[in-house]
C-alpha cells in the first residue's frame, strides 16, 4: 500500500489554481526559502509544533514521556530533539493542546476520499485539486498514483513545484499533469543559493522542458522586499518566461503568515525586519511584467 507523508488537505482553496480547490500539502521540500511560510513542511519527517505560549507548565508531558526527553525550565516545558521519537505521548497528555503533530501517513485511498468531498465546487467552478507543499514530487511515485486516478476521473490536478527535481521523475509525470503552478524566485543562480540553499540550474532546465513539452503553467514569484523585488530580477524573469513562450505569471507578495510556526518549531525566523510590500511597488512590478506581454496576476 502506497503512502506519503501529508502535513494539511485544505478545502475550499481559491489561492492555489483556478476556481475553487483542494490542496493536498506534501511533507519534504530540497529547498530552505528564507521566507518559507510553511517551515512545518520543510522537513520530510513527522515534527512537533509547541506553543510555548499556551503551555501550563503542569509535567503531564515530562511524565509520560518514554524517553525522557522533555524538562521544565522556567515552568515551561523544553523538549530535547535529539532524544525525541515523535511517539506522540506528550501531545495526548497535554491539557491545553500546546504540542501538535505535522504530518501524517496517508493512503492514496484517504487522499482521494478527502478530495472528493468537494466534487461539486470542482465542477461549478473549473477547479480541481492541487497538489503543494513542500514539494509534491519528492514523493512522485504516491503523486502518480493520484495523477492517474484525477485522469481518469476528469478531475483537473495541479501540481505547485519549486522544480528542483530530477528531469526524469518531472518528465514522466508530467504529461498526467492538467497545469503547473512553477514557482520561480531568482534567474541569478548565487542569490538562488543564497536565500534558497540551493543554486537554480535545474529549476530553470526543468522549466524549459515544460514549456518545450506544451505543458500548461503559471509561473508564480514570491516577493520578498530587498531580496528578490529587484527591478532587474523582475525583469529577467520576465523575459525568461517570454523566450519560453509562458504567458501566466502570478506575483505573491511576502506576507508574515506563519511566522510564529518558527518558534514552535524550534527554527530561527532570518526575516523577522521585514516589511510588506507598498501597493505603488507592486503596481510598478506588475506593469514591467505587462510591458513584456505577460498576463500577470497579484495573488493565485
Amino acid at each position: 500500500m502506497k503512502t506519503a507523508n501529508i502535513f494539511n488537505i485544505q478545502r475550499y482553496s481559491i489561492h492555489d489554481g483556478p476556481g475553487i480547490r483542494t490542496t493536498v500539502f506534501f511533507k519534504g521540500c530540497p529547498l530552505n526559502c528564507w521566507w518559507c511560510h510553511n517551515p512545518e513542511s520543510q522537513a520530510t519527517t513527522q515534527e512537533l509544533l509547541f506553543d510555548q505560549e499556551r503551555c501550563l507548565g503542569c509535567g503531564n508531558c515530562l511524565r509520560n514521556c518514554p524517553v525522557g526527553a522533555i524538562e521544565l525550565v522556567d515552568g515551561k516545558a523544553l523538549r530535547a530533539k535529539s532524544k525525541c521519537d515523535i511517539c506522540g505521548q506528550c501531545i495526548q497528555s497535554c491539557p491545553v493542546s500546546a504540542v501538535e503533530l505535522v504530518g501524517q501517513i496517508m493512503t492514496v485511498e484517504e487522499v482521494i476520499e478527502e478530495t472528493e468531498k468537494d466534487l461539486l465546487f470542482y465542477e461549478e467552478s473549473g477547479g480541481g485539486v492541487t497538489c503543494s507543499g513542500g514539494e509534491p514530487l519528492l514523493q512522485a511515485d504516491f503523486l502518480t498514483l493520484l495523477a492517474d486516478y484525477y485522469q481518469q476521473a476528469e478531475i483537473e490536478l495541479a501540481v505547485d513545484t519549486c522544480g528542483q527535481i530530477a528531469w526524469e521523475k518531472l518528465g514522466r509525470l508530467a504529461p498526467k499533469i492538467a497545469l503547473f503552478l512553477y514557482d520561480l524566485k531568482f534567474i541569478d543562480s548565487e542569490k538562488h543559493q543564497q536565500y534558497t540553499g540551493v543554486g537554480n540550474q535545474l529549476i530553470l532546465a526543468n522549466l524549459a522542458k515544460l514549456a518545450a513539452a506544451n505543458c500548461r503553467i503559471i509561473a508564480r514569484i514570491p516577493l520578498i522586499p530587498g531580496i528578490n523585488d529587484h527591478i532587474s530580477n523582475i525583469k529577467e524573469i520576465g523575459q525568461f518566461l517570454t523566450e519560453l513562450n509562458i504567458k501566466d505569471v502570478n506575483l505573491l507578495p511576502y506576507h508574515r503568515a506563519g511566522v510564529d510556526k518558527y518558534q514552535r518549531l524550534g527554527k530561527e525566523y532570518k526575516l523577522s525586519e521585514c516589511e510588506d510590500l507598498s501597493e505603488e511597488r507592486l503596481a510598478q512590478l506588475v506593469g514591467i511584467l505587462e510591458k513584456l506581454g505577460l498576463n500577470t496576476k497579484i495573488g493565485g
